[in-house]
């Protein structure tokens, strides 16, 4: 397979030295299972899952066809004063997975979504309990929680905390990073 050429001054690649991937590009032209193909025809597995989006893997058909069927039906309808009937349904299947009385599903577009909603639902829910003053977060050094700064507020991603430091939330506490190579459970192979 040909190396295809590729105008990179348009894609801005977060997380991404951006000037180096320019001079030593790594482009994915497709994805089948749990491998992606390059630009170059190299096999590449996805060890990630894509950050835990295709965690069933890529290119499955059963998936595909039930996309496929769905973009024909209704591709998409904001949840902004009205519903669809499969998110009606989805959120009750995954109720039903839930312990207890963990029963209430609000989709996001993004994991990074998500972690910012998240966030602004715990705020609310402490105001609505008259404890507004609840509003400090917990995060872990180290620690991923997406791209917005309410993700990257609870990160500790140090190049994250350094580059947005005075755009970040200002009540913010972070756990100390836990591995710990000398006392970690298998070290050598050994349990202590």
């Amino acid at each position: 397979m040909a190396k295809e050429n590729f105008n990179m001054e348009n894609h801005w690649l977060p997380f991404t030295p951006n000037r180096h991937f320019r001079q030593h590009p790594r482009v994915f032209v497709a994805a089948d299972g749990m491998t992606f193909t390059t630009d170059d025809g190299r096999k590449v597995l996805d060890g990630v899952s894509s950050l835990w989006c295709v965690g069933a893997g890529h290119n499955r058909r059963p998936i595909n066809e039930a996309i496929k069927a769905q973009l024909d039906t209704l591709d998409y309808a904001t949840a902004f004063q009205v519903g669809n009937d499969k998110a009606f349904k989805a959120a009750e299947m995954i109720a039903a997975l839930a312990p207890g009385d963990l029963n209430k599903v609000l989709f996001c577009n993004s994991g990074s979504e998500a972690a910012d909603t998240s966030m602004k639902v715990a705020l609310a829910y402490h105001r609505t309990r008259g404890e507004g003053h609840r509003s400090v977060f917990i995060g872990r050094e180290r620690g991923y929680h997406g791209a917005g700064l309410g993700g990257m507020s609870v990160g500790g991603i140090p190049a994250n905390r350094k580059v947005f430091s005075t755009a970040l939330l200002p009540r913010v506490d972070h756990l100390r990073f836990i591995h710990d190579p000398l006392n970690h459970a298998f070290i050598n192979g050994v349990e202590p």
